[in-house]
């Protein structure tokens, strides 16, 4: 494998790659508009020689799904193309800074993407048709909303791998943060402004309430393992009034080990028990989306790659657990076991300051070609 994948490796071309990434993050792909970048990337893909096949999610969206070697592959490169809405439509394209390069979908995860791209067109370019390992290549849309692109591919593929090149940093994660989405609603009286004690203020109440969260021994951010954000916080709007109405979203990410049913148990007696110190506390609570976390543990074959991989590119590996939702939780709830790495840091995904450096993007088309050669 050494010789192969020294031939692989030198076949990357970095002016390629970074014109592909260039060229992707000045497409805008927020979820339900991929269709110009899945062209683009058929494109690419089709000119290379290989038969690309649309998997329809619905009109004018689809995965792009290729395979090379023989067999169905096990084991298949994973990268979504979409991305969040941009925060300025007319700033969302990439911008070079030397080896840093921003846009919209750097991180999160164009960079994963070109990647993961390059890395096929080596194994294509250094490689003889019957010499390529069995691996596969998923493009999949809608990760940022539902995940609905990757439960079509999984309706029909259940590969035992995938690598899904989300932004870690390059660390190869193994273990997988669970997610929970619980939202509150808050009711009171509505009254005029002037007068707030002839109502009952349900912002106030909201605000007491989520104080009382914040208070609870689960929730401390300094010794829990919850990792919690209130994502949205809006009230009814009707004028000079004091509001009847306010709503609260807040996401969770727990730790691999954690059940999910067991801590909508705990935030449901935790605000129930709210009831005692918020007077005239109306409340409701949901819980629209869950997905439980995983640990696939580091005993594995691939688990043993990735440390041969990393030592011969004098890094050393570190296999932590990925903190937020992705599609990773969808392809274990189905039987896969999927990696999480990739190129750039979760910290600035989403944000307008989204970034990623270059050599890290190269560096992740070795490792997932080195991956594919080893597992193919």
């Amino acid at each position: 494998m050494i010789a192969r994948l020294d031939e692989v490796w030198r076949a990357i071309d970095p002016v390629r790659l970074r014109r592909t990434l260039l060229d992707m993050l000045d497409i805008y792909s927020p979820s339900g508009k991929e269709e110009d970048i899945q062209l683009y990337l058929e494109d690419i893909l089709s000119r290379s020689g290989f038969r690309v096949e649309r998997q329809e999610v619905e009109h004018e969206r689809y995965n792009l799904r290729v395979t090379m070697g023989s067999g169905e592959p096990e084991l298949y490169l994973v990268g979504h193309v979409d991305t969040v809405p941009a925060w300025d439509l007319e700033e969302f394209e990439a911008h070079e800074e030397g080896n840093l390069i921003r846009g919209l979908g750097s991180a999160d995860m164009k960079g994963g993407c070109a990647a993961m791209v390059e890395a096929w067109l080596a194994l294509a370019d250094a490689l003889k048709p019957e010499e390529r390992p069995s691996l596969g290549l998923l493009l999949v849309v809608g990760e940022e909303e539902n995940g609905d692109g990757s439960a079509v591919f999984l309706e029909r593929y259940r590969p035992p791998w995938v690598v899904i090149g989300e932004p870690t940093g390059l660390a190869a994660c193994f273990a997988h943060y669970g997610y929970l989405e619980a939202g509150f609603v808050t009711r009171g009286l509505r009254s005029h402004s002037s007068l707030p004690e002839l109502g009952n203020n349900a912002v106030e109440s909201m605000l007491r309430l989520l104080l009382h969260l914040g208070k609870a021994q689960l929730f401390d951010r300094e010794r829990g393992e919850i990792v919690y954000s209130i994502r949205e916080l809006s009230s009814s709007r009707a004028g000079f009034v004091v509001p009847d109405r306010c709503e609260a979203w807040i996401d969770l990410h727990l730790p691999p080990d954690m059940d999910p049913a067991v801590l909508q148990e705990s935030i449901r007696s935790i605000a129930t028990d709210a009831g005692r110190f918020i007077p005239k506390l109306n409340m409701e609570l949901s819980f629209d989306f869950s997905s439980p976390g995983y640990d696939l543990g580091n005993d594995s074959r691939p688990a043993r790659l990735v440390e041969e991989i990393y030592a011969r590119l004098g890094r050393t590996p570190d296999l932590s657990a990925f903190r937020s939702h992705s599609d990773g939780n969808l392809f274990h709830a189905a039987g896969t076991c999927p990696i999480i790495l990739g190129p750039g840091f979760l910290e600035n995904a989403h944000t307008p300051d989204e970034q990623v450096l270059f050599h890290e993007v190269a560096e992740a088309a070795r490792i997932y070609a080195a991956l594919g050669l080893g597992m193919g």
